[in-house]
């Protein structure tokens, strides 16, 4: 892929059973996607933690989809690509917690707003997703 801006993009989406197994499986297969792909390995990288701390919220504070899974969802196009989570929903909107030096949990969100280019949720369906555009902008805008 000599001119990566150029290439076309591809979606992918995989459903994990609602166990906190998901979440490095949701890791690997993220990563050897986005690397096979011809995104850097920075932004590989950085999907992979991204992808690790929705996954890791949605299985703690959501519910599963209907059918028992969490749903990964990206779409590439190097150098970007937006990830998505989706579960079966939560009394609760997802939103980054408080900045606190001695908390032992709650900075997933924090985490993925500081590497995320743009990132929000949605709630439809009875459905929670929470997505994240890292390597530049995306195509959506909350």
């Amino acid at each position: 892929m000599a001119d990566k801006e150029a290439a076309e993009p591809w979606v992918r989406t995989v459903r994990l059973p609602w166990l906190t197994d998901a979440v490095p499986a949701a890791r690997a297969e993220i990563v050897r996607d986005l690397i096979r792909g011809g995104l850097s390995e920075q932004v590989a990288q950085e999907a992979e933690t991204v992808v690790a701390e929705l996954v890791a919220n949605a299985i703690l504070h959501g519910r599963p989809m209907p059918d028992g899974s969490v749903r990964v969802h990206w779409r590439a196009r190097p150098p970007r690509v937006e990830v998505e989570v989706t579960d079966g929903g939560s009394e609760k909107t997802p939103t980054p917690k408080p900045q606190s030096d001695w908390a032992l949990s709650g900075r997933g969100l924090r985490i993925v707003r500081s590497l995320a280019y743009e990132w929000g949720v949605s709630n439809d369906d009875g459905h929670t997703t929470v997505w994240a555009a890292l390597g530049g902008p995306s195509r959506r805008r909350v």
